[in-house]
């Protein structure tokens, strides 16, 4: 059997796996456009990436500090949603100098957003703690008849 594509079967495993450039930019969390283009036209192996975020090159490192950032780095940059991105008009890719700008001086939109996203941090912070204090007590619960449950004899 010489194996079938998709299931890893019959096929050399992580050292010779390739990926697209668009994926590789989104592991290095970094915009793909803003690349060098011998990145963005090739494709990464899954060594080359490894290499790239164990020693990044002066190109990657000047990209990560100063961007232009994707959209998920904007958002977490600025403490907000993707989707909080977008109502607040934000459609294009931000440098670290626009998203310090932002921070320093916050249009409203911005400060909603921020509002929004910490009430849902902490709305999953105490449906967490919530179900952590109910496994607790099930298990608990549950625990306190030694084992089987075979009744009595």
């Amino acid at each position: 059997m010489g194996g079938c594509p998709g299931t890893g079967y019959g096929v050399r495993v992580s050292q010779s796996q390739s990926m697209k450039p668009e994926t590789a930019a989104k592991k290095l969390g970094i915009l793909l456009e803003a690349a060098p283009a011998d990145f963005r036209e090739g494709v990464v192996t899954r060594d080359e990436l490894n290499a790239l975020l164990a020693d990044p090159p002066e190109w990657l490192q000047v990209l990560r500090r100063e961007g232009p950032h994707p959209r998920g780095v904007v958002a977490a940059k600025l403490g907000i949603s993707n989707s909080g991105l977008a109502r607040g008009g934000i459609t294009e890719p931000l440098t670290t100098a626009e998203i310090k700008a932002l921070l320093v001086a916050p249009p409203a939109w911005l400060v909603q957003e921020r509002a929004t996203q910490a009430g849902v941090r902490a709305e999953k912070r105490r449906v967490a703690e919530r179900d952590a204090e109910r496994a607790a007590r099930g298990a608990t619960e549950a625990g306190g008849g030694g084992g089987g449950g075979g009744g009595g004899v």
